[in-house]
């Protein structure tokens, strides 16, 4: 879903293929996205037709639950 090949690594976007879930693309590994969690966590792979750029309100939506996780010490 974007419009040349891969986004830059860091951008925000969210995989359809797996509930709407965001994370920050890293890379690619053979046919597939390497996407982690903002917050950090384990990365997943994605099919690249399954991924599309994040919204602002869902970027933001995503860093707040970030920052609450860090805030009850569940993220370091």
């Amino acid at each position: 879903m974007f419009a040349s090949s891969l986004p830059p690594p860091g951008t925000v976007v969210v995989d359809t293929g797996r509930q709407d879930r965001i994370g920050e693309f890293k890379g690619f590994s053979g046919p597939y996205w390497s996407l982690r969690p903002l917050g950090g966590g384990r990365e997943w792979e994605a099919e690249p037709d399954h991924v599309r750029p994040a919204t602002p309100e869902e970027r933001m939506r995503a860093g707040v639950a970030r920052d609450n996780e860090r805030s009850r010490g569940a993220l370091r």
